[in-house]
């Protein structure tokens, strides 16, 4: 391998302190609540930034804390509006950078040491978001001990639990050739320090900046140059790069996860899974950046190029005993993440006469790309829509299922489908002025019977859609207790362009603003609220503070007047009643719902107590309980599983539908062991292997099983009806 030089990979920065006064600007002027920038809101400046870089309350002292209340609550507004605040966030964050390094001390000494027993009566709280910083150094470090006590505690016992778990199934045995627990807990900290030192004036303000945008809802944020790619390549699901899925290993090591079938990296052949990228050469023209322990945004930020450009990666590859060191070339190319795009099922039933097919939609996001029209969520649904009623489809559920939103204007297209000409939501804005976004289908493209189904990671645009269609009485809503509740519109905005034309704004960022609130055609936001379902069904999420009236600073809920031209169908069509009847019935009756009820229960309890003991009986004595429960659940659901998955074979075939299979004569069954690997070809691990649970019978979970059971009956009173009125009366 050929001598190079390693080149820092350092961006020129923007003037922070007037990006930050365009950005305040830009907030006081644009937001939707009209807050007053004063000493209220300088307040939750701070409070945010200290929770941003000490979320677990374990570097600062109470006194500190009290501190910086005392010099910046009142007065961080006007050092933005002074241009004079940026050395308060770095200052702030240089005491934080030096405890981290203390703290990353302490923790090397402590495990030098090796004076843990785990004999003690002591515990420690799981969550301390909420709890009070310490009191003193005593307290700091009394707090260090426990949570180093805890960490290397927990990978103690997770690692006996697991080699005993390869030994009953007669597998591998795990950790043979791992660094110690001792030596992979104090690696975790030695990627934290990495981490600290490498931040630069760009991480500092893009800390501090989101602090200030999210002291205004949780929604508005500031996005740093690279995040703002980032965002550009989640809502379109298409990059330029070269298709592969990265993570950092506790080495510093950026880790191949994954290749994406047909992508760049998997066409040139020579990128391995498992390898090991050390440095990028963004050119690929000798200068190399050192990646390790940098931020997998940051290590994408240099592979990302222009198209048919070419990146060097130089990878470390482990083979027969021998770890060897290669520089790889791959020519960048246009990278669609297709297994996040929208696909379908099709469930057929039975034969001849009474053949029935239900269709199954999956909509991850509601995506849509700012240069390419034709890469939107509305146009593939479209594409699904006419091969599902090509194929005769009896009844559509789509999946909404931990869809977190998108474009408003996909939505509004995608609403349209189902629903035809109408209003399908309100928007505020900031005026008070009220306005009415219409469909764009004069007749809808499916008239069938529906079924949405969603839960609490379903937002924003996917509660719009959720909310229209049950406000018309469209379609029968199916979920947990509520979706997110997100009912607030947001628009990006270059803070470069309101910089001074000579000022360096190449890396100034954006500003997502929270501009508008949307309302549903009945009047109601769906802020705080969410979407409630008609038919709920247990969900795990139920037991934890998710949702949007958990998220600091969130607009309130309120409700506006009907929208013109709303014109609810008939309500009685969906037989209502009636399904929640039969749902109830089959939940009180299914075991893997009677699991998720004792899960859900014993997660509140945990979440309630939110403590764990530091001591090693106990907790050996908890996870053991916890793996006779797990065993016996597994042995239960093998026999159980087994005979579902032969009875599926005889109650329906299950056809699959992605753009891939528009126009074949013949759609391909689905085979739920090849289907993980058909996008993206994963990386073996042995120890996530031994933690999987049992895969659903014939791929089809829980709740998509009740799903497609309500819908089932759906279809049957609805066909029902139609031959009773079709019979005359005397």
């Amino acid at each position: 391998m050929a001598m190079s030089c390693l080149i820092p990979a350092k961006a020129p920065a923007a003037d922070f302190e007037l990006v930050g006064l365009e950005m305040t600007r830009l907030l006081q002027d644009g937001h939707y609540a009209r807050l007053p920038f004063d000493e209220k809101m300088s307040e939750r400046f701070l409070t945010l930034y200290l929770n941003a870089i000490d979320s677990e309350r374990c570097y600062f002292l109470e006194a500190e804390i009290a501190d910086f209340r005392k010099s910046y609550d009142r007065v961080l507004h006007d050092l933005i509006s002074d241009k004079e605040a940026m050395p308060v966030a770095t200052g702030i964050f240089e005491i934080y950078r030096g405890r981290v390094a203390e703290r990353v001390k302490f923790v090397k000494e402590q495990l030098a040491a090796g004076e843990f027993k785990f004999e003690s009566d002591r515990a420690i709280s799981r969550d301390r978001e909420k709890a009070s910083w310490p009191a003193d150094s005593e307290a700091l470090e009394q707090l260090w001990r426990d949570q180093l006590e805890d960490l290397l505690l927990t990978e103690i016992v997770r690692r006996e639990l697991l080699t005993a778990r390869a030994e009953e199934l007669g597998k591998p045995m795990p950790f043979q050739d791992d660094p110690s627990s001792e030596e992979a807990v104090k690696l975790r900290f030695e990627r934290l320090i990495k981490t600290i030192e490498s931040a630069e004036d760009e991480d500092v303000a893009n800390y501090f900046f989101s602090s200030v945008a999210r002291a205004h809802d949780p929604h508005s944020e500031y996005l740093s140059a690279n995040e703002l790619e980032q965002f550009k390549i989640d809502v379109s699901n298409e990059l330029v790069g070269i298709g592969a899925r990265l993570s950092m290993n506790d080495a510093g090591e950026t880790e191949i996860l994954g290749i994406v079938n047909g992508g760049p990296a998997d066409t040139q052949g020579d990128l391995k899974l498992g390898d090991r990228v050390i440095a990028v050469s963004p050119n690929n023209d000798g200068r190399w950046v050192d990646i390790m322990f940098k931020p997998i945004n940051r290590v994408i930020e240099h592979i990302l190029g222009e198209e048919a450009s070419e990146v060097g990666l130089r990878v470390k590859r482990s083979a027969e005993g021998e770890v060897k060191t290669l520089d790889l070339m791959i020519e960048r190319g246009i990278v669609t993440m297709k297994d996040d795009l929208t696909t379908a099922q099709i469930f057929e039933y039975g034969e001849g006469d009474a053949k029935l097919k239900l269709g199954v939609m999956h909509i991850p996001s509601f995506y849509f790309d700012f240069d390419n029209t034709g890469n939107r969520v509305s146009v593939d649904v479209l594409k699904m829509l006419e091969r599902l009623k090509e194929e005769e489809i009896d009844g559509l559920a789509l999946d909404l299922r931990n869809n977190g939103g998108g474009s408003l204007p996909e939505v509004q297209r995608l609403t349209g489908v189902f629903l035809g000409r109408g209003p399908v939501v309100q928007v505020k804005s900031i005026n008070g002025q009220i306005e009415p976004l219409n469909s764009l289908n004069s007749q809808p493209v499916y008239d069938g019977p529906m079924v949405l189904l969603t839960n609490k990671g379903s937002a924003s645009a996917t509660e719009i859609l959720a909310g229209a269609l049950q406000d018309y009485n469209r379609a029968v809503v199916v979920g947990s207790s509520s979706t997110y509740g997100k009912g607030t519109v947001q628009k990006t905005m270059d803070i470069g362009s309101f910089m001074p034309i000579l000022a360096d704004r190449d890396r100034a960022g954006w500003l997502k603003l929270t501009f508008q609130k949307y309302y549903r055609v009945s009047g109601s936001s769906v802020q705080i609220k969410g979407v409630m379902p008609d038919l709920v069904l247990p969900d795990l999420s139920d037991a934890f503070e998710s949702g949007e009236k958990f998220q600091d600073y969130a607009l309130p809920h309120d409700v506006i007047r009907e929208s013109p031209g709303f014109e609810p169908l008939d309500r009685g069509s969906l037989f209502v009643s009636l399904l929640q009847a039969g749902s109830q019935k089959r939940i009180s009756v299914d075991q893997d719902f009677a699991y998720l009820l004792d899960d859900i229960q014993r997660a509140e309890a945990e979440f309630e107590k939110n403590s764990v003991s530091l001591n090693r009986e106990e907790r050996l004595k908890e996870l053991l309980e916890n793996e006779e429960k797990r065993k016996v659940r597994m042995k239960e659901r093998e026999e159980r599983f087994a005979k579902i998955e032969e009875q599926d074979k005889k109650v329906f075939k299950i056809y699959k539908l992605t753009l891939d299979h528009i126009d074949d004569e013949v759609l391909p069954l689905v085979d739920p062991s090849k289907e993980e690997e058909e996008y993206v070809r994963s990386a073996v691990d042995e120890l996530d292997d031994l933690e999987q649970t049992l895969k659903w019978p014939s791929g089809v979970d829980l709740v998509k099983r009740e799903g497609l059971q309500v819908l089932h009956d759906l279809v049957d009173l609805t066909q029902s009806r139609r031959v009773a009125l079709a019979i005359p009366k005397d």
